[in-house]
């Protein structure tokens, strides 16, 4: 169309400049007017059509593009989330972030903008070639010259600008993990007056990103620079060309003019073409990264269905457990038996397994040998739904979501009631705190709960806890930050039947603290993965050579001295 247009407008010049009549001319020019009216609506047509369908093209493959994101990114969150503690430790925390985000941007990129512009690219080169050779092939030679350069010199440039990108990222992910420990642990930081010292590493952290930035910044400016250099030279070849052809007879005015508008078409399909094998590249590695987390198995497998069971004792039957990633060995022919609706009392010192055996009760993880038995099944026969339901777990690290202190209390249940936080809280003596809070129970825990001390922390796990109303309860150290006063209120709660709809769940409470565990019905000694010690209170403290009586005798004096 832009052809023909060129060629009439140039034939109406002629015939206009061939005569003298002014009434000719007048006609000439009134029909020329049109003429030009006519072809420039069409092509502002054809260009709202292109633009219309280039819309539909884009919401059907970007949008396609989107979905795949979202898909990937919710069976990833999904897989990690059936992930065995086993497996979970074996893994770093930034790996899995990364591949989440972005392994998954990377797919997301070639599965939308990539093949949109493949396709786009290789429809539009080929309509665009067929029609440049069927007009002059000489010309359609000269004018594709510079394009192979450009393509090789894009994805060369690209790489580049890639592998900087990389490099600078890694660099902002060090920046950024050390500007949130810094934050994080503000408090030790100003305690030993190191604020100087933060900041000059900063500094240096921040001065290395800046230097990576600049470099990435000095390849990019390449980017543009050279696209324009090879299009003009096919403009150029198409002028020089394409004029000593239009002198030889053999083109027209309007060639040239479609040949430099062919050009235009064909730069943005070039330049994509190394975009696009880079995206490629990216993809395909970022997929198999992506494949490697989904083809993890954990090795917890539950069934669909199962019967409750029909009692709530546990019976843990010579159990065994190393870590292999350290070959640390964790627990070693561990057997007890821990009666429903008794208290039961593990101590021990540092590292001799008492969390390790929490986990198995739970089913975070299974012993490499031996059988953790719930109601007299094995617990392994019980969905993990039926299983997890029943326990009420309260860890030594105590995690609170930078939420309302409301919503962390009814994390495992967001149908209570306010009256029914707020008398979970009252349960585990926590309540006074909360209103004196500046929004009360409104009021956001910030981070991890770090605007929370750490006796208000462990205080509002245990409300969290009791408000699930579980049948079988672990305190695993969840006392250490209260007073003896509000351990002993807690414990005896926990104990009262009324605060349990009338039932007493089976209580095991951990701790390297004899006076937490000291009025259980059973307590259980633990060293180097093994019980070496198991009675009440009374019966270990006359074992004079026992660990338990002279952890007492310790604990007795210190309590003294203080």
């Amino acid at each position: 169309m832009v052809r023909e247009s060129f060629d009439l407008v140039a034939d109406y010049i002629r015939r206009y400049n061939a005569t003298a009549d002014p009434a000719e001319q007048a006609g000439i020019r009134t029909e020329g007017l049109w003429l030009a009216l006519k072809y420039g609506g069409l092509v502002l047509l054809l260009a709202i059509l292109r633009g219309l369908f280039l819309f539909f093209m884009r919401q059907t493959v970007i949008v396609v593009s989107r979905r795949v994101e979202y898909d990937q990114k919710k069976e990833l969150f999904e897989k990690y989330q059936s992930y065995s503690l086993r497996l979970l430790r074996s893994q770093r925390t930034g790996d899995l972030m990364a591949r989440i985000n972005e392994d998954v941007s990377n797919v997301r990129m070639f599965t939308g903008p990539g093949l949109m512009y493949t396709f786009n690219t290789i429809t539009l080169f080929v309509m665009i070639l067929v029609t440049m050779l069927a007009v002059n092939p000489l010309l359609t030679l000269y004018v594709l010259l510079p394009l192979p350069l450009l393509a090789l010199t894009i994805y060369i440039v690209h790489k580049v600008i890639i592998q900087r990108t990389n490099v600078q990222q890694q660099q902002l992910s060090l920046l950024s993990s050390y500007a949130q420990e810094a934050f994080s642990g503000i408090r030790v930081l100003k305690a030993y007056v190191r604020e100087q010292n933060a900041a000059d590493r900063f500094d240096k952290e921040s001065g290395e990103y800046m230097r990576r930035a600049l470099r990435l910044v000095a390849v990019d400016a390449l980017f543009f620079p050279i696209i324009m250099l090879m299009i003009g030279a096919s403009i150029v070849f198409t002028i020089w060309i394409g004029g000593e052809q239009v002198i030889a007879g053999n083109l027209t005015y309007g060639n040239i003019a479609e040949f430099i508008i062919y050009v235009n078409l064909l730069i943005w399909p070039v330049t994509a073409l190394g975009w696009v094998t880079s995206l490629s590249q990216q993809a395909v590695a970022s997929q198999q990264r992506i494949a490697e987390m989904l083809a993890l198995k954990s090795e917890l497998h539950f069934p669909e269905k199962a019967d409750p069971p029909a009692r709530y004792d546990l019976e843990l039957d010579n159990l065994s457990l190393t870590f292999a990633d350290s070959g640390i060995r964790a627990l070693q022919e561990v057997s007890a038996r821990l009666p429903e609706g008794k208290t039961i009392g593990i101590v021990g010192a540092t590292g001799s397994g008492k969390t390790t055996l929490a986990n198995l009760m739970v089913r975070f993880m299974d012993p490499d040998s031996g059988t953790v038995r719930l109601g007299g099944r094995d617990i392994r026969s019980y969905t993990e739904a039926q299983l997890r339901t029943l326990f009420g777990y309260v860890q030594q690290d105590v995690l609170l979501f930078s939420d309302t202190v409301a919503n962390n209390i009814a994390f495992a249940r967001p149908e209570a009631t306010e009256e029914e936080i707020a008398e979970a809280a009252r349960f585990a003596g926590v309540y006074e705190d909360i209103i004196d809070f500046p929004h009360g129970f409104q009021t956001m825990v910030g981070e991890r709960g770090v605007s929370l001390s750490g006796g208000q922390k462990q205080r509002i796990s245990i409300a969290r806890a009791w408000l699930a109303r579980p049948r079988i309860c672990i305190l695993d150290d969840a006392l250490s930050a209260v007073d003896a006063a509000t351990e002993a209120h807690i414990v005896e709660r926990l104990k009262d039947p009324s605060a349990f709809g009338g039932s007493i769940p089976t209580l095991v409470l951990i701790s390297h603290r004899i006076r937490t565990v000291q009025h259980a019905d059973l307590i259980l000694v633990m060293d180097d993965g093994q019980i070496t010690q198991q009675g009440t209170h009374e019966e270990l403290i006359v074992q004079e050579d026992g660990y338990y009586a002279r952890l007492y005798m310790r604990q007795e004096l210190e309590t003294q001295v203080l």
